[in-house]
């Protein structure tokens, strides 16, 4: 029998021989017919040897592999949730979030070993790359999933605190994959290649799951390589693929980027952060059109679409919500909520949590926008980004937008720092391509800013901290913020 979400069972009778996945740092790759088989035979042993049932959660530490999606298929099949953990944090944190999670199994690569010597509960653990020589006959019992049971566990990075396990259930990858492919006008012909690492939503639900889904080709990579991406666009006749700005700069900053073939590209999926509009142009001179987005680990994630025909026209603007999703702006602060079935039940283990972020059935994204007359959306910034400088409301995003213009800027970001006077002022840490006195950055600043906005210091750094999705580390310099301000 084949549950309702099995769509790799469906796939195996559908398109058995299709190749559905591959390996491109190996050359591994699986059919959908194999996938499926595969994982009926690790759904087998989970429960005849390891006794895991629907609800237990596998911890996974390891980078893209194709185990990776035999165990999606096997969570599909058996209700059982997966964990995927940031092999990038300290071994005291990966603890901390094994802790929380409460794991039945550990699946890890060999090489992130020594980041689990800190677990103090005997937790049964396994070599990922087992997995794929198991010879198990395929006896695993189907479970009865109902669209509200997690998937995963998907932990959240935050700015402060500790990260919290955000429930992705089947009902948000299912409704996720519908608005996707409305957006996206994703079909079986689809091939994509995913670059983004399996612990962030990012990974597996914007572009993955959704090609999954309409039994599409994924291609993917252990790691981001500006030129070996421009390499596979050729080799492997990709139609779209998902990426940070950070990531889209560094292929375009390729001598080989003015000369290599991307003639089989429709377009690309920027997400994260704004990508600015020189980038955008770099891209349509070379034929391949911009599609930027909104979205978030609670909810979709892909929420809103910016059509490439919009980009240029409707710069900074996230687009419009996608299909099955209702919005609503609060009226007192701006800030975004949003209601439908993508939307998260709540936060593991973490019931605080989950009541804060619900004003009755309405998700809180913590997002402030504007809504233009045509119903595009504008993100002004982070309700938590705000500071208060002498009693004003001052967003960093709007101070942020208005340094990248100058010619010689090439990213920055505004913090609040502690003011004896103004309670709070603005401090600005830029990255430029070329010398520039911070005097004459904040000038500028001036001729297109209220006074009350401009930033009292400005720093010019090397390069602005990243997090694992290559989007700027606000954590980091807020753990760094507090300076001495002159007199």
């Amino acid at each position: 029998m084949i549950n309702q979400f099995d769509w790799m069972g469906k796939w195996a009778i559908y398109s058995p021989d299709k190749i559905a996945l591959k390996e491109l740092d190996s050359g591994r790759q699986v059919t959908y017919g194999t996938l499926d088989q595969q994982a009926q035979r690790i759904s087998s042993m989970f429960q005849s040897t390891y006794k895991l049932i629907k609800g237990d959660r596998v911890v996974i530490l390891a980078e893209n592999c194709l185990e990776y999606y035999i165990l999606f298929s096997m969570a599909q099949k058996t209700g059982i949730i997966l964990v995927p953990l940031n092999y990038r944090l300290a071994p005291t944190e990966i603890a901390n979030l094994i802790a929380d999670a409460q794991p039945k199994l550990i699946l890890f690569e060999p090489k992130f070993e020594e980041l689990l010597v800190e677990i103090d509960s005997p937790i049964e653990m396994m070599n990922i790359s087992n997995l794929s020589t198991l010879d198990r006959e395929r006896g695993f019992i189907p479970a009865s999933i109902h669209e509200d049971d997690p998937i995963f566990i998907l932990y959240t990075s935050g700015s402060t605190g500790l990260p919290k396990g955000v429930l992705y259930t089947h009902k948000m990858l299912l409704w996720n994959s519908i608005n996707t492919a409305l957006s996206l006008g994703i079909n079986a012909s689809s091939r994509t290649v995913n670059f983004m690492p399996p612990f962030h939503t990012g990974g597996w639900n914007v572009l993955t799951t959704p090609f999954l889904h309409r039994g599409a080709y994924s291609c993917f990579l252990k790691k981001f390589d500006a030129q070996q991406i421009l390499k596979v666009v050729r080799e492997e006749s990709l139609h779209l693929f998902m990426a940070v700005p950070t990531m889209l700069s560094m292929i375009s900053s390729l001598d080989d980027f003015k000369t290599a073939d991307l003639s089989t590209l429709d377009y690309l999926i920027v997400g994260g952060e704004s990508l600015p509009i020189s980038e955008i142009e770099k891209w349509h001179q070379r034929g391949v059109p911009i599609r930027q987005g909104y979205g978030m680990t609670e909810v979709g994630p892909n929420l809103t679409s910016l059509h490439q025909d919009d980009a240029v026209t409707k710069k900074g603007s996230i687009g419009r919500p996608n299909f099955y999703l209702e919005t609503m702006v609060d009226p007192a602060s701006g800030e975004l909520l949003l209601k439908g079935p993508v939307v998260t039940p709540g936060y593991w283990n973490n019931q605080e949590a989950t009541n804060k972020a619900f004003r009755d059935e309405w998700f809180c994204t913590g997002d402030v926008v504007e809504q233009d007359e045509e119903g595009y959306l504008y993100i002004v910034d982070r309700l938590k980004n705000m500071y208060i400088s002498g009693g004003e409301n001052i967003y960093p995003a709007e101070i942020e937008r208005v340094l990248r213009t100058h010619p010689n800027i090439e990213n920055a970001v505004v913090l609040g720092i502690p003011d004896d006077k103004w309670g709070e002022v603005g401090k600005a840490f830029v990255e430029v391509n070329q010398p520039t006195a911070p005097e004459e950055m904040l000038a500028y600043c001036k001729q297109k800013l209220a006074k009350f906005k401009v930033p009292k210091q400005l720093l010019i750094v090397k390069e602005l901290p990243k997090n694992a999705t290559g989007k700027v580390d606000r954590k980091r310099l807020y753990e760094g913020r507090r300076f001495t301000l002159p007199s």
